[in-house]
């Protein structure tokens, strides 16, 4: 949840005016901010972050990010701001008074929802018990934990550096300061992890008490450490059969212990437990994204900023904007988009939204086993277990009807 990828994608220049026509928007609002900053990279990692020995200064930088915020104001007025999603990197390497001041701009420039739902991402060893209550005291209402495994030897391969026990640790220091709502971050396929190293993890996330669970299937990126060993042979490559097993055993697990799934990497104990803010992205709603590399989506419009942190400020210091590029998504585009996201969430996907073949394709899906008899029948097209397990396909299925 949350991080930006590391690669910009191609797109138009951005006018002087600004990235997007601007005025009020309709419906949800949320903000993503975007910390680049690690103590270390972890092998896997190809998002857009930051090392110390790579000479990116923290100092000064969420007095960078609400420059960019000022400017933002002059062309966007939501209602009010509905989610607040503070991703990296490790937001948490900033002190959280750092963090409760750029909420504070926030809510002084666009006014924070009443129940806003306010996330920060943390690494385990990067908070303790004083912090957790400050980052609650600062208004955040919801931690997202990475966690990744419970099994040493699969946190080595993945270059993590805290403790296999500590995340869950940190999941109980959490909800004793106050925070409503607790994620844990899984990974499964990694390189040497057996099935009882899988259910071991399960079995801690479980027993922590968390009210909310990501579990994402290892994906091995060009250009990071983690891909170079499985090039060199150091390492087998991760296997769909046994990433196939591990989501099977997430969901067994995860349902035994009253959570639901409601996206295909998430599940949550209520609907309350969801995060919005990644609803908001999964229904296309608008969101500001500030910060290097992040992106941005308001009424149709997308765009995203340069990707290093000096030429992120640079930018703002002369009075530009730090979008590097935008688009301009037309009927297609939208239409695409949408069954990419919608399909995966269990609420599902109206069958409205489907032209006449890609509403055929679907009916062979529900013949195949992808697609819910049920839910196709009220209107609605919603993966089953082994639609789930190949949701990909399913997709692709009804873009290429």
């Amino acid at each position: 949840m949350g991080g930006m990828p590391g690669a910009l994608p191609m797109g138009d220049p951005v006018p002087e005016s600004g990235p997007v026509a601007g005025g009020p928007t309709k419906g949800p609002f949320g903000v993503y901010a975007h910390v680049p900053f690690c103590a270390s990279r972890c092998g896997y990692c190809d998002f857009n972050t930051y090392t110390p020995d790579e000479g990116v200064v923290r100092d000064g930088y969420v007095d960078t990010m609400l420059a960019e915020l000022a400017k933002a104001a002059e062309l966007v007025t939501p209602k009010s701001v509905d989610t607040v999603f503070v991703g990296g990197g490790t937001p948490t390497l900033l002190p959280p008074g750092e963090l409760g001041r750029l909420l504070d701009g926030i809510d002084k420039v666009w006014g924070l929802a009443a129940d806003a739902e306010i996330t920060t991402e943390a690494n385990p060893e990067s908070v303790t018990p004083d912090s957790l209550r400050a980052l609650r005291a600062a208004g955040f209402t919801r931690i997202s934990l990475g966690m990744q495994s419970a099994a040493p030897h699969v946190l080595k391969v993945l270059d993590r550096r805290h403790t296999a026990g500590r995340a869950a640790a940190v999941a109980g220091e959490a909800r004793a300061a106050g925070f409503g709502h607790v994620n844990l971050d899984l990974i499964y396929g990694t390189p040497g992890e057996r099935p009882e190293d899988f259910q071991a993890s399960l079995d801690a996330v479980v027993a922590a008490g968390v009210d909310h669970v990501s579990a994402y299937a290892l994906i091995v990126e060009d250009g990071t450490r983690l891909a170079a060993r499985i090039r060199r042979g150091d390492l087998p490559r991760p296997d769909d059969d046994v990433a196939a097993d591990r989501y099977l055993a997430a969901e067994a697990a995860l349902t035994a212990a009253g959570f639901h799934w409601y996206e295909v990497s998430n599940w949550a104990r209520d609907d309350d437990a969801r995060c919005r803010h990644n609803l908001l992205y999964w229904h296309g709603a608008d969101w500001w994204g500030l910060g290097p590399g992040a992106h941005s989506h308001v009424g149709g419009t997308r765009w995203w900023n340069v990707k290093h942190p000096a030429a992120y400020a640079k930018a703002l210091e002369g009075g530009d904007w730090p979008a590097a590029g935008r688009e301009v998504l037309g009927a297609e585009e939208t239409t695409t988009e949408e069954i990419m996201l919608r399909l995966r969430l269990a609420d599902g996907l109206p069958l409205e939204r489907l032209t006449p073949a890609a509403h055929r394709a679907a009916r062979t899906l529900v013949t195949d086993g992808l697609l819910s008899g049920d839910a196709f029948a009220a209107g609605t097209a919603v993966l089953t277990l082994h639609g789930r397990l190949l949701a990909d396909a399913a997709v692709r299925t009804l873009l290429l009807a």
